[in-house]
């Protein structure tokens, strides 16, 4: 069923010397919600009225390089610094003195380092799909080239700027359908029955669609209205912010070194899908967490789920935050 997006308040401010866009639904305690690729606010579309409704100041927004924030045009503005430095200033222009982070997909690497950095402003976190995953000693990019083995893993396909923008823009449409099916649970199971290799690998001079498998109707999740959402919403801004996220891996490694081996000492949720790439590769991480999550209250995996929780699942993730929410509210 869609929900119902009524009274949804959107603002575009410049911020801290960029333009961020965001939609807000509620009073209350603030919860910041931080989508993934390709996304936008809209993913969080099943939460905005559920936590607006139940007490809270629902706040989504468009990551920079997304529907309407800003788009730098230089690879290294999308470094995790930034990204973290956006949440902060986004605070400040909500005029509060802190928030819940929430995070999906990239947005939870961006959640979790926010609380990482600055637990003063982010008094609790959530991490959808990605566990909390330290810095290893090796670089990023070399550990994606060896997932990859005689394939190219496809953090590694995105690394080269213009050879996936290429790709996806040749057929948007059918790009965005063929990778929200593909790493949902209904394409998972699709694929796993007819002996197939997903998408996190491409073959070596293929293209990443070569491993896409396309529905016969819709999943009920993602209407025909919200693909029409995401299409237009990537043909206003392109590819090229979204996949530079991925070509600041290195750079990332290398900001954040200072802090590797610290936990995250704020009160911490984890929630994946039992068929989501992220977080099956994410095992090692996920044991680890009473280690590097000291505050965790609860690490949730959903039968049967794919990659877009917060979307498949809608039900299940609006319980499971507010049951967070509370846990962690400030009496």
């Amino acid at each position: 069923m869609r929900p119902e997006l009524t009274g949804l308040r959107h603002r575009t401010e410049s911020v801290a010397g960029t333009v961020l866009h965001w939609v807000e639904a509620g009073a209350g305690p603030t919860v910041l919600l931080v989508h993934g690729f390709p996304e936008s606010w809209y993913s969080w579309r099943f939460q905005l009225p559920a936590l607006a409704e139940a007490g809270y100041r629902a706040v989504a927004l468009d990551v920079r390089g997304y529907g309407g924030s800003a788009q730098p045009a230089a690879v290294e503005e999308y470094r995790m610094l930034r990204h973290v430095g956006d949440n902060v200033a986004l605070l400040g222009a909500l005029d509060v003195d802190h928030a819940v982070v929430v995070g999906h997909d990239w947005g939870a690497p961006i959640a979790w380092a926010s609380a990482l950095l600055r637990p003063d402003l982010f008094r609790a976190v959530a991490g959808l799909s990605v566990p909390f995953t330290p810095a290893g000693r090796s670089r990023p990019t070399e550990a994606f080239a060896a997932m990859g083995g005689e394939e190219e893993f496809y953090i590694s396909y995105f690394q080269e700027p213009g050879r996936a923008e290429a790709e996806i823009e040749a057929d948007l449409r059918g790009w965005l359908q063929g990778m929200y099916y593909s790493a949902s649970g209904e394409g998972v199971r699709a694929t796993l029955a007819a002996g197939l290799q997903g998408p996190s690998l491409v073959p070596r001079g293929g293209r990443m669609r070569d491993r896409f498998l396309w529905p016969e109707r819709p999943p009920a999740w993602l209407a025909e209205e919200d693909l029409d959402f995401y299409v237009a919403e990537f043909e206003r801004s392109g590819l090229a912010g979204p996949l530079n996220r991925y070509r600041n891996v290195d750079r990332d490694w290398e900001d954040l070194s200072v802090f590797r081996g610290r936990s995250i000492e704020v009160p911490a949720l984890f929630v994946g899908g039992e068929l989501d790439g992220p977080t099956r590769w994410g095992g090692r991480a996920i044991d680890r967490f009473s280690q590097t999550l000291p505050r965790l209250t609860r690490a949730e995996i959903l039968p049967g789920c794919g990659h877009w929780v917060q979307q498949e699942r809608p039900e299940e993730i609006n319980r499971l935050l507010l049951e967070f929410l509370e846990a962690v509210a400030e009496r």
